[in-house]
């Protein structure tokens, strides 16, 4: 089975080749997706060069910065039978070969979601990053009923089993990875999640307490989004 990663990048021009060249040369994968998303540092230009110097490795390129918008177009361009996402700064070859190993057996998931929150997880971000996560995924569990612990970070899909939901998923930023586990849920495929290790390599790029604020608020409108769904 072949395997694509899809990398969003947002002003990573001192991380990103590092990045890609650790990720490219994992085993298990085929082909590399960096989604560019507007960058003002360079990062679009160093994708650029990356795709011409290294096989398997493609860039493209979003006029706006949104990390959601990023990871569904990566998602859709994406060629391999499995398509694991991570972040320029927050990826781990670990947990890439445990989850194809899981969507390879006959009884596969849809999803393998690489949880923070999962018992045998650690998370050495700072506490306030923590507790928002904590705040966030018992909003999910009681407001959504997720059965999952976490919905944001790494991710590893069987394209065609996920792929409609891809294409159904219409919010963007902050709450893409939240609807697409969701809608992937309710839809009826099967996500699992395994226990990963969190080390926070730089600040957020946007204030924690903001972020927080306006997951919150986006939640408000999936929660109505879903429910007109339903109807």
């Amino acid at each position: 089975m072949s395997l694509t990663v899809v990398m969003p990048a947002y002003n990573e021009a001192d991380y990103l080749e590092a990045a890609v060249r650790a990720v490219r040369a994992a085993p298990e994968v085929t082909d590399v997706v960096v989604v560019e998303n507007g960058s003002t540092d360079g990062t679009a230009e160093l994708a650029g060069r990356l795709a011409r110097e290294m096989p398997g490795v493609r860039a493209l390129s979003l006029d706006r910065p949104d990390y959601g918008a990023a990871l569904r177009a990566g998602l859709l361009a994406a060629s391999g039978d499995i398509v694991v996402n991570f972040d320029v700064d927050y990826f781990d070859v670990g947990f890439l070969s445990e989850a194809v190993e899981r969507l390879r057996r006959p009884d596969a998931p849809a999803i393998v979601v690489g949880s923070k929150r999962a018992p045998g997880s650690r998370d050495e971000r700072p506490f306030l990053r923590r507790l928002i996560t904590s705040v966030f995924a018992l909003v999910l569990r009681r407001g959504f009923g997720l059965h999952v612990s976490d919905t944001h970070g790494m991710k590893a899909l069987v394209r065609a089993k996920v792929l409609p939901v891809v294409e159904g998923c219409r919010f963007g930023t902050d709450l893409f990875d939240t609807e697409l586990v969701l809608r992937a849920e309710r839809s009826g495929l099967t996500v699992v999640e395994v226990p990963v290790n969190v080390v926070e390599q730089r600040p957020s790029r946007t204030s924690i307490l903001r972020r927080g604020t306006r997951s919150l608020s986006g939640l408000v409108r999936l929660r109505l989004a879903l429910w007109r769904d339903a109807g």
